[in-house]
């Protein structure tokens, strides 16, 4: 069943005006691909017809086409039998970030790479390992690993979601309550010090839970502006991950912050 969001969710949702909800709307329907008009209605506590008036303006706007009881987002046909992913945004600062984390994997270690553009790019750059052993829930990742000759790639049952070429849902989260790997690079829409790891739906909330808790070590990789930036959900505090790799557009004060309440700050130049 779909977690649903809790009181103090319920009410900061019920307060958003018509601009943010549809910002929102449509980060919910980039992370999944589509969505419907009844669960948005519950997620955001407005009515159906409110929901109806909110993706008649996205649809107008470009983003997504409406269909019976719900829509979905127009890039995907174009993206996804290309293998490419959706947010192609500040990709100079998430490349830094990508060299910096493949730099951190030592051959013959056993990891976990999450969905993502960041997270992409460290799959790019570990070609020169030997003998990795690679479980991940995002298709495009397991293209681009599981060539390399000695490379062991795994993957995860699950639904497809288009929009970040990855695999979910039940049988997703199952697989990696299994299995356990030495390090995890994890993704996320949002990190704040106050309200953690945050993203745009529901839908991986428990899986990215069952990754953090098959690793022995966590990284966060997100560049810096998803610093002080919540998305819909939220999936817990910082104290979830041991190391944040980010670039060096950080500030001193969030740095320090950071790093006061127990998360490694490492920063890709």
């Amino acid at each position: 069943m779909q977690e649903q969001p809790d009181t103090e969710r319920n009410g900061a949702m019920a307060g958003l005006l018509s601009e943010p909800r549809r910002r929102r709307i449509l980060e919910w329907i980039e992370e999944e691909g589509s969505a419907r008009v009844r669960d948005l209605s519950a997620a955001f506590q407005v009515s159906e017809a409110t929901i109806r008036q909110d993706l008649e303006r996205l649809e107008k706007e470009g983003h997504i086409t409406r269909e019976h009881g719900g829509a979905f987002l127009n890039a995907m046909r174009g993206q996804v039998p290309g293998l490419a992913l959706h947010h192609q945004v500040n990709m100079d600062r998430k490349r830094k970030i990508g060299a910096y984390g493949a730099n951190l994997v030592a051959d013959g270690e056993t990891l976990i790479l999450d969905a993502g553009t960041t997270t992409t790019e460290i799959a790019t750059r570990l070609g020169g390992r030997k003998n990795l052993t690679v479980i991940t829930n995002a298709l495009n990742i397991a293209v681009i690993l599981g060539t390399i000759p000695g490379f062991a790639v795994h993957m995860p049952g699950g639904q497809f979601k288009p929009p970040t070429l990855s695999l979910s849902g039940d049988k997703s989260v199952e697989y990696f309550r299994s299995i356990f790997a030495g390090k995890l690079f994890l993704a996320t829409a949002g990190v704040a010090l106050d309200a953690g790891l945050t993203y745009p739906s529901f839908a991986d909330l428990q899986l990215k839970e069952a990754m953090i808790k098959a690793a022995s070590h966590v990284y966060l990789v997100a560049d810096s502006t998803k610093i002080n930036r919540t998305s819909f959900t939220r999936l817990g505090a910082l104290e979830l991950v041991h190391s944040f790799i980010t670039d060096d557009g950080i500030s001193d004060a969030d740095a320090k912050e950071f790093e006061r309440r127990g998360v490694e700050i490492l920063i890709a130049e």
